[in-house]
């Protein structure tokens, strides 16, 4: 894979709702001791601060504290105590906007990510935010981490054709807003 430019900070210093149609397209690269870990971009949702899904709904806390700010660094955090998720922060410090990477096409790394999740299919390494984390070796030691620098970056892709928007999936609340955002025909995305 050529290099590309790595999104620069002002990129995610914006409309939440932008950057998540935004990143559909681009990059996640991690370099890891075992080799480099590529993946296009190709779901996302979008959490704001007045949403009750967001866990900046309630205010700041020791566990949603990277969601804060400043943009562009990675929010990352467990559910049902053992998966992780990964989240890249929109908005200044002080408020608690991210955009969720829900999906991966898998680019570079294919058998370090079919070794790390155990599987041989392509659809079945990163398709739900779960899957994407466990095949590109992403932890809680990523959380607050400076996406424009280092070995976890986010980096220009292919803008696409066509994008789907569709209310979010997986959550119990604020699930009817339209905050989820898809390449149509993708066969990637983790979910119809």
């Amino acid at each position: 894979m050529e290099e590309k430019n790595v999104l620069p900070r002002a990129f995610y210093d914006r409309d939440t709702v932008q950057v998540a149609r935004e990143l559909l397209g681009a990059l996640l690269v991690h370099d890891t001791p075992e080799g480099r870990i590529v993946g296009r971009i190709v779901e996302t949702e979008a959490y704001l601060q007045g949403d009750p899904a967001c866990h900046a709904s309630r205010g700041e806390t020791k566990r949603n504290r990277s969601m804060f700010g400043p943009p562009g660094h990675a929010y990352v955090y467990i559910i049902y105590g053992i998966y992780h998720c990964f989240n890249i922060v929109t908005r200044p410090r002080g408020v608690g906007e991210a955009v969720l990477l829900r999906a991966l096409e898998p680019l570079e790394g294919i058998p370090l990510m079919q070794s790390r999740r155990k599987k041989e299919r392509l659809v079945d390494l990163c398709g739900g935010p779960a899957r994407l984390v466990q095949a590109l070796g992403i932890e809680m030691e990523h959380n607050g981490v400076d996406l424009t620098m280092g070995n976890l970056v986010i980096c220009e892709g292919t803008i696409p054709k066509e994008i789907v928007t569709t209310t979010r999936i997986g959550i119990s609340q604020g699930k009817d807003l339209p905050l989820r955002f898809y390449i149509a025909g993708n066969k990637y995305i983790s979910r119809k």
